[in-house]
């Protein structure tokens, strides 16, 4: 069942996350990490690991994202 909420987790912030890769809308990522956190803690709590990697996953996504911009843009 943590497993399923991580993803859930996961998924509405890569649903954040991929509009965020649009030039100028980079401060979105900025809403999308304390839910990818959240994720990863949750994901941590489960049996399986599966949803706790995509939500590194979709960490990863977004922190490629702000170092590209300078963590605004």
């Amino acid at each position: 069942m943590l497993n399923l909420l991580s993803f859930l987790f996961g998924i509405v912030s890569l649903i954040i996350v991929i509009p965020a890769t649009i030039p100028l809308l980079g401060w979105a990522n900025w809403f999308a990490l304390p839910l990818i956190v959240i994720g990863i803690i949750v994901g941590q709590l489960s049996s399986s690991n599966s949803g706790r990697n995509f939500n590194i996953v979709v960490l990863l996504i977004a922190a490629i994202r702000l170092s590209l911009g300078g963590g605004i843009i």
